[in-house]
């Protein structure tokens, strides 16, 4: 396979002019986006640098403590970023949400790294960075959805759960079709890609991989094997949080507290 065609800065240069073009045809069209534009495009400058930078100095050392602690770092800010979508401010949500994220995280990596990919170290910075941000980033979107799904449901028809309770119910049976719910909600996006993948885009991982040279057969094979564990953590992200956060409505005397 051909080497990859390497970007320098005026190769980047010449990338931002389509952020500047996308600038005039807000403005052309009077959409108001310049200003949203131009900070999103600035921030990704940023950001993406910083990234390369942090990575590149983790790869280079080579120390496990260094791979655990940007993992933590990136664990953190997933469980942030998630806890904010969820739009009520329930106490206790950020540990909550920031440990089911943790070990759905955790069993998806040493599955993987331990059963299938098998590393020389397990620390190993280029498998194990790249496979947890992409399974902390599909967590906190399926987290926050499901979440936000469960509160809102919550929210929306205390009446009917306060009636499963007297009629005998526990928390857990009384709340559990809306727990169903929240978790189908979070998981949809997910399996539409599966059942969709190759078919209609080629996705970004593989777009990657094969730009960097990899061949399309190998892509496909890590491509398959992402996916699966993106299906897998979600689906317990979302079992945990909800599980978590149904406890969070009631007090000790099993009461709905609104």
């Amino acid at each position: 396979m051909q080497d990859l065609i390497k970007l320098d800065l005026v190769d980047l240069a010449i990338a931002v002019g389509l952020m500047v073009i996308a600038m005039g045809i807000s403005a052309w069209e009077r959409l108001g986006l310049e200003l949203n534009l131009a900070i999103a495009t600035g921030r990704t400058i940023l950001q993406l640098a910083v990234l390369g930078y942090v990575l590149d100095f983790i790869f280079a050392l080579g120390n496990p403590w260094a791979v655990l602690a940007a993992l933590v770092v990136m664990l953190t800010i997933t469980a942030i970023v998630a806890r904010n979508r969820i739009s009520q401010k329930i106490p206790g949500v950020l540990p909550l949400v920031w440990g089911a994220i943790f070990v759905s995280t955790l069993m998806t990596l040493v599955y993987t790294n331990f059963l299938i990919i098998q590393p020389d170290k397990w620390y190993e910075p280029r498998y194990i960075i790249p496979l947890a941000g992409i399974v902390l980033g599909n967590g906190m979107n399926a987290a926050a959805i499901a979440g936000e799904r469960l509160v809102n449901s919550m929210n929306t028809f205390p009446n009917e759960i306060e009636t499963h309770l007297s009629l005998g119910a526990t928390p857990q049976q009384a709340t559990n079709q809306y727990r169903k719910e929240a978790i189908r909600a979070a998981l949809l996006p997910t399996i539409n890609q599966m059942i969709l993948v190759g078919m209609v885009a080629i996705p970004g991982i593989t777009t990657g991989q094969l730009l960097a040279g990899i061949t399309p057969l190998e892509a496909v094979s890590y491509e398959i094997l992402i996916i699966f564990m993106v299906a897998f953590a979600n689906l317990l992200t979302t079992v945990l949080i909800t599980k978590g956060l149904c406890r969070q409505f009631f007090n000790s005397a099993a009461q709905l507290v609104r």
